[in-house]
């Protein structure tokens, strides 16, 4: 038996009210009434027989059941949109699009990619990030780079490079009248943990510094994002482990220091990742060869 979809009009009403938890700006957004907002809520939770609203002091919030359907109803309007865009889109083979990690793109990727678009200024280089693997079949994602051991069956991985791991800090840490000037002194300032495959960082090098893991159990501060944890140590809020790759920039400049010569190698490392089976298109091939040299140049 065939489920009959609710009405479109009101999935863009909820997904757009959902998204600003308010009618008003539902109605500015897509341009009809607040009341022709409140009717087709009204109408989608008829068709669909539960509440998706509720209001609370002038405030309106979602219902448990509502919070489940909005990532579906919000994947749905995002998988429409983008294959509008492609079936919009004009000079398909000049956009290159790279899926790559929110914390490398800020760090590493985008500081350096002026030099790729000064070279080949036809090409209309897409960035998006995500930490999942990219399903190359639906066309939207030319290749990206992921962080791993370069085993991803049916897919092409092209080794880039390797990070070590070290404490980085302000400069500012490394004066005042309790400085940082030796790894026992960790055990005094607070520690900038990065989550999302990077938990165990710390617990790692302080085994290798030859230091109490326990350490890296005191009270810090974790970011869910690795360039966030970067731009927490270089405003002086703690200490944070340093990858190579998300720190070099900052230490050329000045902004980060590195108190201690202890290093460790981490385990896996940056690939390029494209589908196996194909040949890469001009645009892609060209992008390659700049990433590689970009990767040797070490800057």
């Amino acid at each position: 038996m065939t489920t009959r979809l609710p009405s479109l009009n009101g999935l863009r009403a909820f997904e757009a009210a959902a998204r600003h938890l308010s009618f008003t700006l539902a109605a500015a957004e897509l341009n009809v009434t607040q009341t022709a907002i409140s009717h087709q809520i009204k109408r989608l939770e008829e068709e669909l027989g539960l509440r998706l609203f509720l209001r609370r002091n002038r405030a309106l919030a979602l219902t448990p059941k509502a919070k489940d359907y909005l990532p579906g109803v919000r994947a749905a309007f995002n998988d429409l949109r983008l294959a509008t865009d492609r079936l919009l889109r004009k000079d398909e083979d000049n956009v290159l699009t790279i899926s790559t990690l929110a914390s490398l793109a800020a760090k590493w990727l985008l500081p350096r990619l002026s030099s790729f678009q000064e070279a080949h200024p036809g090409i209309d280089v897409r960035i998006t990030t995500s930490t999942t693997l990219v399903d190359f079949r639906s066309g939207d994602v030319d290749a990206a780079l992921r962080y791993g051991r370069g085993h991803w069956p049916g897919l092409r991985a092209q080794w880039l490079m390797a990070d070590e791991l070290f404490p980085v800090c302000s400069p500012a840490l490394l004066k005042g009248d309790k400085p940082l000037t030796c790894p026992q002194d960790l055990a005094r300032y607070t520690l900038l943990h990065s989550s999302g495959g990077y938990d165990d960082d710390w617990r790692l090098w302080l085994t290798a510094a030859g230091l109490p893991t326990d350490i890296s159990k005191q009270p810090g501060l974790t970011f869910d994002l690795i360039f966030m944890t970067v731009q927490a140590a270089i405003d002086g809020i703690g200490v944070a482990m340093g990858r190579t790759s998300y720190v070099q920039d900052d230490i050329a400049k000045g902004r980060l220091v590195v108190p201690f010569k202890i290093t460790l190698p981490a385990d896996a490392g940056f690939y390029l990742v494209s589908p196996e089976a194909s040949d890469d298109p001009p645009k892609l091939k060209l992008f390659r060869q700049w990433l590689l040299a970009a990767v040797q140049h070490k800057s």
